[in-house]
Protein backbone atom coordinates (compact mmCIF):
# COMPACT_ATOMS: atom_id res chain seq x y z
CA UNK A 1 0.00 0.00 0.00
CA UNK A 2 1.28 3.04 -0.89
CA UNK A 3 2.26 5.33 2.06
CA UNK A 4 0.51 8.27 1.19
CA UNK A 5 -3.32 6.28 1.79
CA UNK A 6 -1.92 5.68 5.29
CA UNK A 7 -2.70 9.64 6.02
CA UNK A 8 -6.14 8.94 4.99
CA UNK A 9 -6.56 6.15 7.20
CA UNK A 10 -5.38 8.64 9.87
CA UNK A 11 -7.38 11.36 9.55
CA UNK A 12 -10.54 9.04 9.14
CA UNK A 13 -9.36 7.56 12.54
CA UNK A 14 -8.67 10.50 13.90
CA UNK A 15 -12.42 11.36 13.28
CA UNK A 16 -13.50 8.41 14.86
CA UNK A 17 -11.74 9.12 18.23
CA UNK A 18 -13.21 12.52 18.19
CA UNK A 19 -16.59 11.00 17.49
CA UNK A 20 -16.76 8.62 20.01
CA UNK A 21 -15.47 10.96 22.60
CA UNK A 22 -18.41 13.78 21.82
CA UNK A 23 -20.66 10.91 22.19
CA UNK A 24 -19.83 10.09 25.50
CA UNK A 25 -22.67 11.76 27.71
CA UNK A 26 -21.58 14.55 29.96
CA UNK A 27 -21.95 14.86 33.90
CA UNK A 28 -25.74 14.62 34.43
CA UNK A 29 -26.76 17.61 37.07
CA UNK A 30 -29.19 15.90 39.73
CA UNK A 31 -32.93 17.42 39.03
CA UNK A 32 -36.09 16.92 39.68
CA UNK A 33 -38.14 13.59 38.34
CA UNK A 34 -38.86 13.59 34.60
CA UNK A 35 -42.46 14.70 33.70
CA UNK A 36 -44.85 12.80 31.21
CA UNK A 37 -43.46 14.86 28.20
CA UNK A 38 -40.01 14.55 29.03
CA UNK A 39 -40.08 10.78 29.36
CA UNK A 40 -41.98 11.12 26.13
CA UNK A 41 -39.23 12.61 24.42
CA UNK A 42 -37.26 9.89 25.44
CA UNK A 43 -39.11 7.77 24.31
CA UNK A 44 -40.29 9.25 21.10
CA UNK A 45 -38.75 12.11 20.00
CA UNK A 46 -40.27 15.46 19.70
CA UNK A 47 -43.86 14.27 18.43
CA UNK A 48 -44.17 12.21 21.41
CA UNK A 49 -43.89 14.91 23.60
CA UNK A 50 -46.18 17.05 22.10
CA UNK A 51 -48.66 14.55 21.80
CA UNK A 52 -48.46 14.53 25.25
CA UNK A 53 -48.76 17.96 25.95
CA UNK A 54 -52.04 17.93 23.64
CA UNK A 55 -53.59 15.22 26.01
CA UNK A 56 -52.78 17.26 28.91
CA UNK A 57 -54.45 20.00 27.59
CA UNK A 58 -57.24 18.39 26.55
CA UNK A 59 -57.91 16.34 29.86
CA UNK A 60 -58.10 20.31 31.43
CA UNK A 61 -60.59 20.97 28.53
CA UNK A 62 -58.47 23.44 26.59
CA UNK A 63 -57.60 21.87 23.51
CA UNK A 64 -60.01 19.82 21.52
CA UNK A 65 -60.40 18.59 18.10
CA UNK A 66 -61.26 20.27 14.71
CA UNK A 67 -61.64 19.94 11.40
CA UNK A 68 -60.23 17.30 8.92
CA UNK A 69 -57.88 15.68 11.95
CA UNK A 70 -56.11 19.29 13.23
CA UNK A 71 -56.72 20.54 16.64
CA UNK A 72 -57.52 23.46 18.08
CA UNK A 73 -58.26 25.70 21.43
CA UNK A 74 -61.50 25.73 23.75
CA UNK A 75 -62.61 28.94 23.57
CA UNK A 76 -64.63 29.00 26.44
CA UNK A 77 -61.97 27.02 28.84
CA UNK A 78 -60.48 29.08 31.56
CA UNK A 79 -57.48 27.02 32.78
CA UNK A 80 -54.50 29.00 32.89
CA UNK A 81 -51.84 27.38 31.03
CA UNK A 82 -48.45 27.66 32.83
CA UNK A 83 -46.10 24.59 31.56
CA UNK A 84 -43.94 26.14 28.88
CA UNK A 85 -44.64 23.71 26.05
CA UNK A 86 -48.29 23.31 26.85
CA UNK A 87 -48.26 27.24 26.88
CA UNK A 88 -46.59 27.05 23.45
CA UNK A 89 -48.71 24.12 22.07
CA UNK A 90 -51.85 26.47 23.00
CA UNK A 91 -50.93 29.77 21.94
CA UNK A 92 -49.94 28.01 18.44
CA UNK A 93 -53.20 26.47 18.18
CA UNK A 94 -55.15 29.64 17.59
CA UNK A 95 -55.86 28.74 14.36
CA UNK A 96 -56.62 24.60 13.70
CA UNK A 97 -53.24 23.05 12.93
CA UNK A 98 -52.93 19.22 12.24
CA UNK A 99 -50.00 17.84 14.56
CA UNK A 100 -47.34 17.62 12.34
CA UNK A 101 -47.66 21.49 11.77
CA UNK A 102 -47.85 21.92 15.19
CA UNK A 103 -44.43 20.14 15.81
CA UNK A 104 -42.73 22.70 13.18
CA UNK A 105 -44.04 25.83 14.62
CA UNK A 106 -41.22 28.32 16.03
CA UNK A 107 -43.17 28.73 19.61
CA UNK A 108 -43.35 24.75 19.98
CA UNK A 109 -39.70 24.16 18.56
CA UNK A 110 -38.63 26.90 21.29
CA UNK A 111 -40.08 25.01 23.97
CA UNK A 112 -38.59 21.53 22.58
CA UNK A 113 -35.55 22.69 22.76
CA UNK A 114 -35.57 23.39 26.32
CA UNK A 115 -37.15 20.52 27.37
CA UNK A 116 -34.28 18.53 25.39
CA UNK A 117 -31.72 21.09 27.24
CA UNK A 118 -33.16 19.83 30.09
CA UNK A 119 -32.99 16.19 29.75
CA UNK A 120 -29.36 16.74 28.36
CA UNK A 121 -28.33 18.87 31.05
CA UNK A 122 -29.48 15.25 33.46
CA UNK A 123 -27.55 13.13 31.43
CA UNK A 124 -30.57 11.93 29.58
CA UNK A 125 -29.83 12.95 26.06
CA UNK A 126 -26.43 13.72 24.20
CA UNK A 127 -26.85 17.57 23.68
CA UNK A 128 -27.87 19.10 20.59
CA UNK A 129 -23.65 20.34 19.96
CA UNK A 130 -22.01 16.45 20.85
CA UNK A 131 -24.62 15.08 18.56
CA UNK A 132 -23.92 17.42 15.40
CA UNK A 133 -20.32 17.24 15.70
CA UNK A 134 -20.50 13.56 15.92
CA UNK A 135 -22.60 13.40 12.97
CA UNK A 136 -20.10 15.82 10.75
CA UNK A 137 -16.92 13.56 11.90
CA UNK A 138 -19.04 10.61 11.22
CA UNK A 139 -19.77 11.40 7.56
CA UNK A 140 -16.24 12.62 7.56
CA UNK A 141 -15.03 9.21 7.81
CA UNK A 142 -16.06 7.60 4.34
CA UNK A 143 -15.48 11.13 2.82
CA UNK A 144 -11.60 11.33 3.87
CA UNK A 145 -11.34 6.96 3.11
CA UNK A 146 -12.81 7.49 -0.44
CA UNK A 147 -11.02 10.73 -1.33
CA UNK A 148 -7.73 8.01 -0.42
CA UNK A 149 -8.75 5.77 -2.70
CA UNK A 150 -8.90 7.76 -5.76
CA UNK A 151 -5.76 10.14 -4.97
CA UNK A 152 -3.06 7.80 -4.06
CA UNK A 153 -1.52 5.85 -6.94
CA UNK A 154 -2.33 2.19 -6.78
CA UNK A 155 -0.41 -1.49 -8.23
CA UNK A 156 -2.14 -4.15 -9.63
CA UNK A 157 -1.53 -5.65 -6.31
CA UNK A 158 -2.72 -2.72 -4.00
CA UNK A 159 -6.67 -2.81 -4.57
CA UNK A 160 -7.48 -5.14 -2.56
CA UNK A 161 -5.71 -4.39 0.44
CA UNK A 162 -6.70 -0.88 0.53
CA UNK A 163 -9.87 -1.69 0.49
CA UNK A 164 -9.56 -4.28 3.13
CA UNK A 165 -7.79 -2.09 5.30
CA UNK A 166 -9.86 0.75 4.48
CA UNK A 167 -12.96 -0.68 4.73
CA UNK A 168 -12.41 -1.11 8.96
CA UNK A 169 -13.07 3.23 9.49
CA UNK A 170 -16.30 3.25 7.69
CA UNK A 171 -17.84 0.13 9.04
CA UNK A 172 -16.29 1.89 12.61
CA UNK A 173 -18.17 4.94 11.57
CA UNK A 174 -21.55 3.04 10.98
CA UNK A 175 -21.25 1.41 14.43
CA UNK A 176 -21.09 4.92 15.66
CA UNK A 177 -23.98 6.34 13.76
CA UNK A 178 -25.97 3.91 14.91
CA UNK A 179 -25.55 4.73 18.71
CA UNK A 180 -28.88 6.14 19.75
CA UNK A 181 -29.38 10.02 21.33
CA UNK A 182 -30.97 8.67 24.50
CA UNK A 183 -27.96 7.94 26.53
CA UNK A 184 -27.76 4.27 28.49
CA UNK A 185 -29.08 6.22 32.05
CA UNK A 186 -32.23 6.98 29.63
CA UNK A 187 -32.88 3.74 28.27
CA UNK A 188 -32.30 2.39 32.00
CA UNK A 189 -35.55 5.17 33.23
CA UNK A 190 -37.71 4.12 30.67
CA UNK A 191 -37.18 0.57 31.54
CA UNK A 192 -37.87 1.07 34.97
CA UNK A 193 -40.68 3.29 34.35
CA UNK A 194 -42.86 0.86 32.06
CA UNK A 195 -42.26 -1.65 35.35
CA UNK A 196 -43.93 1.19 37.62
CA UNK A 197 -46.69 2.08 35.28
CA UNK A 198 -47.31 -1.43 33.39
CA UNK A 199 -49.85 -0.40 30.59
CA UNK A 200 -53.71 0.16 31.90
CA UNK A 201 -56.08 -2.31 30.96
CA UNK A 202 -59.18 0.04 31.30
CA UNK A 203 -59.59 3.73 30.37
CA UNK A 204 -58.80 6.22 33.67
CA UNK A 205 -61.41 8.72 34.40
CA UNK A 206 -61.11 11.57 36.36
CA UNK A 207 -58.82 14.09 37.82
CA UNK A 208 -56.92 12.02 40.18
CA UNK A 209 -56.03 9.30 36.89
CA UNK A 210 -54.68 12.51 34.62
CA UNK A 211 -51.42 11.87 35.50
CA UNK A 212 -51.46 8.01 34.71
CA UNK A 213 -53.02 8.95 31.88
CA UNK A 214 -50.20 11.28 30.69
CA UNK A 215 -47.47 8.98 32.05
CA UNK A 216 -49.11 6.03 30.00
CA UNK A 217 -49.27 8.02 26.83
CA UNK A 218 -45.83 9.24 27.45
CA UNK A 219 -44.62 5.66 27.52
CA UNK A 220 -46.74 3.79 25.52
CA UNK A 221 -47.94 5.91 22.60
CA UNK A 222 -50.60 4.57 20.51
CA UNK A 223 -51.33 2.01 22.48
CA UNK A 224 -52.56 4.15 25.67
CA UNK A 225 -53.92 7.17 23.26
CA UNK A 226 -56.88 4.54 21.88
CA UNK A 227 -57.51 2.73 25.67
CA UNK A 228 -57.91 7.07 27.55
CA UNK A 229 -58.92 9.13 24.39
CA UNK A 230 -59.93 7.36 21.19
CA UNK A 231 -61.79 9.97 19.73
CA UNK A 232 -59.48 12.80 20.66
CA UNK A 233 -56.62 10.64 19.44
CA UNK A 234 -58.36 9.76 16.22
CA UNK A 235 -60.13 12.82 15.22
CA UNK A 236 -57.17 15.04 15.77
CA UNK A 237 -54.73 12.51 13.78
CA UNK A 238 -52.79 11.78 17.00
CA UNK A 239 -52.31 7.84 16.13
CA UNK A 240 -49.19 6.54 13.99
CA UNK A 241 -46.75 8.64 14.17
CA UNK A 242 -43.29 8.14 15.14
CA UNK A 243 -40.64 10.10 16.00
CA UNK A 244 -39.01 11.93 12.62
CA UNK A 245 -36.02 12.83 14.57
CA UNK A 246 -32.50 11.17 13.70
CA UNK A 247 -31.23 9.63 16.91
CA UNK A 248 -34.55 9.30 18.71
CA UNK A 249 -35.29 5.70 18.91
CA UNK A 250 -38.83 4.72 19.31
CA UNK A 251 -38.31 2.75 22.98
CA UNK A 252 -40.88 -0.15 22.81
CA UNK A 253 -39.13 -2.86 25.00
CA UNK A 254 -40.98 -3.38 27.96
CA UNK A 255 -38.30 -5.88 29.05
CA UNK A 256 -35.07 -4.81 30.45
CA UNK A 257 -32.78 -4.53 33.89
CA UNK A 258 -35.16 -3.82 36.65
CA UNK A 259 -34.01 -0.96 39.38
CA UNK A 260 -32.38 1.80 38.05
CA UNK A 261 -32.06 3.15 41.84
CA UNK A 262 -29.27 5.92 42.15
CA UNK A 263 -27.72 6.49 38.76
CA UNK A 264 -30.95 7.67 37.10
CA UNK A 265 -31.34 11.61 36.99
CA UNK A 266 -34.84 12.98 35.88
CA UNK A 267 -35.22 16.03 34.02
CA UNK A 268 -38.04 18.95 33.91
CA UNK A 269 -40.81 19.50 31.13
CA UNK A 270 -44.54 19.23 33.15
CA UNK A 271 -46.50 15.95 33.20
CA UNK A 272 -49.99 18.75 32.78
CA UNK A 273 -50.48 19.48 36.21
Amino acid sequence: MPLDMWWFIGAAAVCLAVAAAVLRPGTPTPCAAPGAQSVALLRGGRRAAVVVALVALQQRGVVTTGRHGTLRTDGWAPVAVRDRLQLAVHTSLRRPLGVRMLVSTARVQKALNSLRDECAAAGLLRTNARWRMSRILLCAVPVTITAGLLLTPATATDPPLKLGISAVPVVVAAALWAVPRQTRAARRLLVALREGHPVEERPLRGRPGEQRVLMSVALYGDRALTLHVPHFARDGGLLGGGSRNTGFAVFNSASGSGSTGTDIHGCGGGSGS
